[in-house]
């Protein structure tokens, strides 16, 4: 699929990744938004995601301050809220279960709850990537969870990378309707 975003004509859709700056979290579950927005912007041969707005997003921001990223960008960019797309990781489901839904609860998770606070509603388009629950509540096993690295392997962690961007790809190029919450 070519790049939903035309050339300089203003975005249609503001696709967002989330995850965290850093070499320390490149691989890790909780940076899969950002791992899928790599392969989205290879696939719609985009380069890397800029500093500056565009079409893909990656917030320089840690997940918790992401609001404060894209709330501008949807505002420079004039992106309707129903065409904004975030991709997350999610341990409410299981590894490699992707359901995508419009809007929706924040579930505990800070970089949706900045999102709610930046763009003002938390009905947003979202593209919820399993990245599986540890055995345990304790915050901090939870935290070394999404923030250790992955305990599948590479082959399974790229398999899961491409089934969530063909989501957001097919949502864009309009063949897949987010279902509401």
């Amino acid at each position: 699929m070519r790049s939903p975003f035309g050339g300089s004509a203003p975005a249609d859709w503001l696709v967002v990744g989330l995850g965290n700056p850093g070499a320390e979290y490149e691989r890790t579950p909780h940076n899969v938004g950002f791992q899928v927005l790599a392969e989205l912007a290879r696939r719609w041969d985009l380069g890397k995601p800029k500093k500056k707005f565009g079409g893909l997003l990656q917030p320089l921001t840690f997940m918790n301050e992401s609001g404060t990223s894209v709330g501008p960008a949807r505002g420079a960019l004039k992106v309707e809220l129903e065409r904004v797309l975030v991709v997350h990781d999610e341990i409410d489901l299981a590894f490699g279960d992707i359901r995508p839904r419009l809007g929706g609860g924040l579930a505990g998770h800070n970089g949706l709850k900045s999102l709610k606070r930046g763009l003002g509603s938390p009905d947003f388009g979202r593209v919820r990537v399993g990245v599986g629950r540890p055995d345990s509540t304790d915050p901090e096993i939870v935290s070394a969870h999404v923030l250790g690295r992955w305990r599948q392997s590479p082959a399974e962690v790229e398999s899961l990378v491409r089934d969530a961007a063909d989501v957001a790809e097919r949502i864009v190029g309009g063949e897949l309707e987010l279902p509401a919450r």
